[in-house]
């Protein structure tokens, strides 16, 4: 049997018969012979890995994002390989490289502050159709992205304050200029519009538990006071919560809270709060599927994941 035959027994097994597979199969079983990945992937002049790019791996947001992109690559020929962001800022030309030098054949981004000089570099070298862009995406670059409707997401929040009895409604944003900063802003300023409720005061944020805590102090001293508070991120509202219960405020009987995300401590937070759930391990297992069809020479548009409305104890009828 020749190594030619062997070789496609194994990388190809659907162009071999049956019979040619099965005592491939067994010379294998008999020899304990092991596949080279190493060798082969030299051979065919590929690294065998693919980057994830987040920003700050310490956020809980990123668990089931992270273990959605493992099952998508696992049982392929590619290795996971992560990178934080946030601790090792890249320089314009860093992600070029690692194609360049050998390190990576794809990438997956979850950071949208990510310079434009870096992904123009990396088309000025002829590595773009690898690039898969996750949760964040850059307004503009023409790169595919697995995202979630972020807008609906906050429209969603707002209906179901408006059904409680809600009528002054407060925001605590996300990062400026933040892609999801912006998405989620504008869904929520077009359904108030769309109920006929004033537009929301808006506290600034980065989605941490600081940024809620710090919003707490404003909204305490705010006079009307706001009966409830969109939070764009979960953590957010944990700090806010944190930070009204600290003033003599009581969620919901005082003030009612909605975050965004659905990450794992939302159920068990006291009180358990109401969020919009992404679907993040689909997300990262779609990632995944995506850029695994642009490594393979095949098409892979964008797509957008549909967000869901999670009702817990942090919401609640507005007070009299």
């Amino acid at each position: 049997m020749s190594s030619a035959t062997v070789s496609r027994a194994l990388s190809q097994p659907e162009k071999v018969s049956d019979k040619t597979r099965k005592a491939v199969q067994k010379a294998i079983s008999d020899t304990g012979f092991r596949l080279n990945r190493a060798a082969r992937n030299l051979r065919m002049q590929r690294a065998g890995a693919v980057l994830a790019m987040v920003h700050n791996l310490g956020k809980p947001f990123y668990s089931e994002i992270l273990a959605g992109l493992a099952e998508g690559f696992h049982g392929t020929d590619y290795a996971l390989l992560l990178t934080d962001t946030e601790a090792n800022p890249l320089s314009d030309d860093a992600l070029a490289n690692y194609f360049s030098d050998g390190r990576i054949d794809g990438a997956i981004l979850l950071d949208g502050s990510l310079s434009p000089k870096t992904l123009e570099e990396c088309r000025t070298r002829g590595v773009g159709g690898r690039i898969v862009f996750l949760c964040e995406w850059i307004e503009g670059a023409d790169f595919p992205a697995i995202v979630v409707d972020n807008a609906n997401g906050a429209r969603l929040a707002v209906r179901h304050l408006h059904e409680l009895g809600h009528r002054r409604i407060a925001h605590v944003e996300g990062p400026a200029q933040n892609v999801l900063t912006l998405s989620r802003k504008r869904g929520l300023e077009e359904e108030c519009a769309a109920l006929g409720l004033e537009q929301p005061i808006s506290f600034p944020g980065d989605f941490s538990l600081e940024s809620g805590q710090a919003a707490a102090k404003a909204i305490l001293q705010a006079d009307p006071r706001p009966t409830a508070v969109f939070c764009s991120a979960d953590t957010a509202a944990f700090g806010l919560i944190a930070g009204l219960r600290d003033g003599g405020l009581r969620v919901p009987d005082d003030v009612s809270v909605i975050g965004f995300d659905d990450i794992e401590m939302a159920a068990f937070y006291d009180p358990a709060l109401t969020t919009i759930r992404q679907e993040r391990r689909i997300l990262g297992r779609r990632a995944a599927e995506v850029l695994l069809a642009r490594l393979d020479g095949r098409e892979a548009p964008s797509e957008v994941v549909a967000v869901t409305l999670v009702k817990r104890g942090s919401t609640g009828p507005a007070p009299n």
